[in-house]
């Protein structure tokens, strides 16, 4: 009884770090695509502000 109650205990314990890990993981990756995006609006708004990019700036 001790012994297959101890290994329940330990599987649990397998199945809660799988699910820590599987999360932070996704954490990460919501992490990478934020600094990207943020990284590709900085270069856009550089790009409006030099007049040279998607959007050209031709005035005057």
């Amino acid at each position: 009884m001790q012994i297959s109650s101890s290994s329940q205990s330990s599987s649990a314990g397998v199945g809660q770090t799988d699910i820590q890990k599987k999360a932070q993981d996704v954490q990460a990756q919501q992490i990478e695509k934020i600094l990207q995006s943020a990284q590709e609006q900085s270069k856009q708004m550089n790009a409006q502000k030099t007049g040279v990019g998607n959007n050209l700036n031709i005035t005057g």
